[in-house]
């Protein structure tokens, strides 16, 4: 709707002033049929395949440059594998890269770009990663994997990703070197922003005060974006009062507060040698939040807001902050779902800067260079 000039239609929308249906009326056709939301498996990928070659014959499209996506990562994830005692090695997500390789068959494309959880490399022993290599191989490609952290692309998060990327063998493609951002923002300036809210309160439309440099610089918010999801989930007062104590310990002490540093009357799991530290503070006066994962869908506690007058976890809003979503980005869902759908999300900034350098390495500007932060 940006590039056709009609953001006054979806910014109607996000003051609730039109309907979905009133929207997508004036969102191009070509858009909304390009939209899958479609499970991937044999039975499907036919039909799949199907939909995308229609549109890529309607949108005179001959071939493909570049495919990026990545497979479910819950079930690489080292926190998932700790909580099953099968490790995971017979959830059928294990193998949906097999699927993703389906496309590269179908489509080869010039170069791929494959992002999942560190766990990747060593699920299963590490077979599986060489399962993955081996297949990608066999279809035609050169591979290399390299572990990034979000946070070197400007984004206030402590997020390490394997960015795998893929070319064609026989060409000139390489690995690109990503360059770390360097700045002084702390996760203050990603919420000093945004008013105060209650546990259980919505608090839309209006900001508090003015975007800090912070949300300029890096495209999270300007002058014309409206305040939409500042959603916080209700808590009870024993859960406030362990908010409480984390936030105090983490600002007088810089300690995080563990499960049995809790009062015994307070607790509501009998397991205290494992995940102590299931209530975490967003320390807002660092560089960095630790990682947003799917699970703040759940309890919120292991993402308290920095701020001991409210005694809440992160709303929804702050969340997708952290994560670099823009201000303007409109999450669809109840609130559970949206938290998920944040949580599961690459950060915007990194898959921009991954995607910006993607594009000039097929233009053939960018020299070949051996160094990569890890």
């Amino acid at each position: 709707m940006k590039q056709n000039k009609q953001l006054d239609f979806y910014y109607a929308y996000l003051r609730g002033e039109i309907d979905q249906d009133k929207l997508y009326s004036e969102v191009d056709a070509r858009i909304i049929n390009s939209v899958m939301n479609m499970e991937i498996s044999d039975s499907t990928i036919d039909e799949i395949f199907k939909i995308i070659d229609d549109n890529l014959v309607s949108n005179g499209i001959n071939s493909i440059d570049v495919l990026i996506g990545g497979p479910p990562c819950q079930a690489y994830s080292l926190v998932g594998r700790a909580r099953d005692p099968y490790k995971k090695e017979n959830d059928p997500r294990n193998y949906l890269y097999q699927q993703y390789v389906k496309f590269l068959r179908k489509y080869e494309p010039k170069l791929f770009l494959f992002e999942n959880v560190p766990g990747i490399l060593t699920a299963g022993k590490g077979h599986l990663f060489e399962d993955v290599q081996r297949i990608m191989n066999e279809a035609g490609y050169n591979i290399e994997a390299k572990v990034l952290d979000a946070s070197f692309f400007g984004v206030l998060q402590k997020r390490r990703r394997v960015i795998l990327v893929g070319w064609k063998k026989g060409s000139d493609l390489f690995y690109p070197k990503f360059n770390k951002v360097t700045h002084n923002f702390s996760v203050n300036d990603l919420l000093s922003d945004l008013p105060a809210l209650n546990p259980g309160e919505t608090r839309d439309y209006h900001y508090k005060s003015s975007p800090s440099r912070y949300l300029i610089d890096f495209g999270i918010r300007d002058d014309t974006d409206i305040l939409v999801q500042h959603i916080s989930r209700n808590h009870n007062s024993r859960d406030r009062d362990i908010y409480k104590s984390a936030i105090e310990k983490w600002n007088k002490e810089k300690k995080r507060l563990k499960y049995t540093d809790v009062p015994e009357a307070k607790r509501t799991h009998k397991n205290v040698t494992s995940f102590l530290d299931r209530f975490k503070v967003v320390a807002g006066d660092i560089g960095y939040s630790h990682t947003m994962v799917a699970h703040i869908a759940k309890d919120g506690h292991y993402y308290i807001h920095p701020d001991i007058n409210q005694l809440r976890s992160l709303s929804v809003r702050e969340a997708a902050r952290i994560q670099s979503f823009p201000d303007n980005f409109f999450f669809e869902g109840p609130r559970t779902a949206v938290f998920t759908q944040i949580g599961n999300a690459v950060p915007p900034l990194m898959a921009e800067s991954l995607a910006k350098k993607i594009n000039l390495l097929l233009q053939g500007k960018l020299p070949r260079q051996i160094e990569l932060i890890i």
